[in-house]
């Protein structure tokens, strides 16, 4: 059945049921108000709207139909659908998910499950059971929204949506409140909630999940597995951040910051792509961690002094933490040579770091790296041979010219060192446009155009390196990084997305060799934006971008401040790992053992008790009256004044009635004022009236307390 077919049905199906709405009224169940109905509609919109991307065509359907009947059932035009009609919606919409979730992954599909019962609970709903089920519900989708949006600024979004879940069921005990007071009253029971959740996050143990999220299916961004000579000039059109890093000690200058992230070995004359043989290392990564030794066990122990030293004779140590932003893909990224004991990782053969799960949330990773360690030193036959595999046939020109290397420069270090000169003495130009290239891309290049991007420049290096008989493979990653003096740490971005060589010499292992140096060195030693526009690069297809306000300092100061914000979210909330909490125990309770850990928290659950118990009436240290019944009492106690005390046992009826008669000739004024104050009085205290109608009484009890207290000033001397 058609979802236009199956929504005509459950209008005509309904139409027995909409007469009898239209003449009974709303039929909003025995204890539903308005308002729980008007607040309901704004939860649906606010829990809903973060999870927009992954819904489903269909899901985002049924989500819609449900609103558009529930507005319908709010202003009077429509009846609730009958329970089969629902139940056959929701049957089918499972069918429906059950069949598309090896597209959209086991996850989405059991999120879209989800979102599928809350929309149809919400629109078949009649009791107040049903409104609190439908609530409990709306907290479970806020959790599941904040596995993918963890940043700070979608943590405030969802603490308001949590606000506005919490309102319904504030309505469903003071519903003659307006929507201010219930926002209030909302948003006071989640602040009142903030010390126990923040007392459990900083005490509670950071144990290993017990069980796996499955793996989201989303698009990928960042670097692949496999690199054609196009596909980082595409990159550097994205102003999307990639990761995040801070330093322990000195940091490396600009020209040092290369982010290493994928080794590409395997090249058809058209794309590079990883290994067969790595490939199964990572697979088999999760169940048989690959073992690399520590790099500084190549090197002299380092002690604190030498760690910090500039001399050459002292082996080099950067310490620094890194915060990924989610690619979906589990390569992560470390400067030479890298090393990594997080357990969330491996240290893979060819000295990258690879997480053992996609990086589907923002990751944090403590990583060092030695810039002087070797990268094996000695090379098998296997590895020898795949690093110097070239398509037969392929690039005739480039591979005569690699001859015509080899025999002027024997010596493997002067011949390399000459074909990079090849590339500066040559009239080559950098572009990340280049124009187009044939099936034979190096001679197309090398002969050609003589332009292109730095995946161009490396293959072409590589190829040549590899026809001369030295083993060379294609390394991509990150090059640079922007620094923030706020907070002390750089900011890598897709568009400073790179590719180098690597070449396998004699006694030094892999070295790094980067052509796009030779050609245009700003890139390198300055920074991206130092040899491109970014309205010509990254800042094309990103309109509102913060990155537009680099060239407004004051501008781009702030945007620097917003982002420090946001960094130190990362690092100390969703950073916070067993080692800070014991560093933040530490600070507070000295010396961290379990008897002070469980002391800290009795102490603060009492604390947060008692303010609880407070703030709800439990107990009072001066019991304060209502502002309706003091006022009442006011009142009287003037009256008192004049002779007219009001006895106990008389209720305020009874002694307004008393009055009257006593009083109805002396003062009918009076008489009038005080009648009517004693009817809003009585309404205000001991009826339960609608929203309008308690404000209604509550002004006119204001107006005449206003008007007796006039009164009483001193023309009534005949109450005497």
């Amino acid at each position: 059945m058609s979802l236009k077919s199956m929504t005509s049905a459950m209008a005509t199906e309904s139409a027995a049921q909409l007469n009898a709405y239209r003449a009974n009224g709303p039929q909003t169940g025995d204890n539903i108000s308005r308002q729980t109905l008007f607040w309901l509609l704004l939860t649906n919109l606010a829990v809903l709207s973060p999870l927009f991307d992954k819904t489903t065509p269909w899901t985002l359907g049924i989500c819609a139909i449900c609103l558009l009947w529930r507005i319908g059932i709010y202003v009077g035009k429509v009846a609730k659908p009958p329970r089969y009609l629902v139940t056959s919606l929701a049957i089918g919409a499972a069918i429906t998910l059950a069949l598309v979730s090896g597209t959209i992954g086991l996850l989405n599909a059991l999120v879209n499950l989800l979102i599928l019962g809350y929309a149809l609970k919400y629109i078949e709903m009649r009791s107040v059971r049903d409104v609190r089920a439908v609530v409990i519900v709306g907290y479970f989708l806020i959790a599941l929204t904040f596995i993918d949006h963890q940043s700070m600024l979608n943590t405030v979004h969802l603490i308001g949506v949590t606000i506005i879940n919490t309102c319904v069921l504030v309505t469903l005990y003071q519903s003659q409140h307006r929507w201010q007071h219930t926002a209030w009253i909302g948003a006071k029971l989640l602040l009142q909630s903030m010390p126990l959740a923040l007392l459990l996050f900083l005490v509670l143990p950071r144990f290993a999940p017990l069980w796996l999220v499955p793996n989201v299916k989303e698009a990928q961004t960042g670097l692949s597995d496999s690199l054609a000579v196009g596909d980082i000039s595409k990159l550097t059109r994205s102003s999307a951040l990639a990761f995040r890093v801070s330093f322990t000690d000195a940091s490396p200058t600009q020209a040092e910051l290369y982010w290493r992230a994928l080794v590409l070995e395997d090249y058809d004359g058209l794309t590079w792509r990883q290994d067969a043989g790595i490939k199964q290392i990572q697979k088999d990564a999760f169940f048989f961690p690959p073992s690399r030794p520590d790099p500084a066990r190549q090197l002299p122990s380092l002690t604190p002094k030498t760690q910090n030293s500039t001399s050459n004779s002292q082996p080099r140590v950067y310490r620094y933490q890194v915060i990924a932003e989610p690619s979906h893909q589990p390569w992560l990224f470390g400067l030479d040579v890298a090393y990594s004991q997080d357990d969330k990782l491996v240290n893979l053969p060819d000295y990258r770091l690879y997480a053992l799960r996609n990086v589907d949330q923002r990751m944090g990773y403590n990583a060092s790296s030695w810039p002087q360690a070797k990268m094996d030193l000695t090379l098998s036959a296997k590895q020898r041979q795949i690093n110097l595999n070239l398509p037969a046939d392929s690039n005739p020109r480039a591979r005569q010219l690699a001859a015509e290397f080899k025999t002027k420069y024997p010596e493997p270090h002067k011949r390399l060192w000459a074909m990079m000169g090849y590339f500066n003495q040559q009239p080559f130009f950098y572009t990340l446009t280049p124009p187009p290239i044939g099936r034979q891309q190096v001679d197309d290049f090398l002969f050609e155009n003589k332009a292109g991007f730095c995946a161009h420049y490396a293959s072409a290096f590589i190829f040549m390196a590899r026809a001369s008989g030295i083993p060379a493979r294609m390394v991509t990653g990150y090059q640079g990084g922007e620094y923030n003096p706020q907070a002390n740490y750089l900011s890598v971005y897709q568009y400073m997305a790179h590719a180098w060589a690597e070449v396998w010499l004699e006694n030094e292992g892999w070295v790094r060799f980067d052509p796009t140096a030779m050609v245009a060195p700003n890139r390198i030693e300055q920074g991206f934006d130092a040899e491109f526009s970014p309205e010509q690069s990254y800042l094309q297809e990103s309109p509102f971008s913060s990155l537009r306000f680099k060239s407004m300092p004051w501008l781009n100061e702030l945007r620097q401040r917003f982002a420090s914000v946001d960094y130190y979210w990362s690092l100390w909330v969703l950073g916070f790992n067993q080692e800070r909490q014991n560093k933040v125990l530490s600070g507070i309770l000295g010396e961290v053992t379990k008897a002070k850990v469980a002391m800290f928290m009795s102490v603060c659950i009492g604390l947060i008790g008692l303010y609880i118990a407070y703030s709800v009436g439990l107990f009072r240290f001066k019991r304060e009256q209502d502002p309706i019944s003091a006022k009442y009492q006011r009142i009287c106690q003037r009256l008192s004044k004049f002779g007219i005390a009001r006895p106990a046992h008389l209720g305020p009826n009874a002694f307004a009635a008393q009055l009257i008669d006593t009083h109805q000739q002396q003062s009918p004024l009076f008489c009038r004022e005080f009648d009517m104050f004693t009817q809003s009085y009585v309404a205000l205290k001991y009826q339960n009236l609608a929203d309008n109608d308690y404000q209604v009484a509550l002004k006119r009890f204001n107006a005449a307390a206003k008007a007796l207290n006039w009164l009483l000033f001193g023309p009534s001397k005949q109450l005497k």
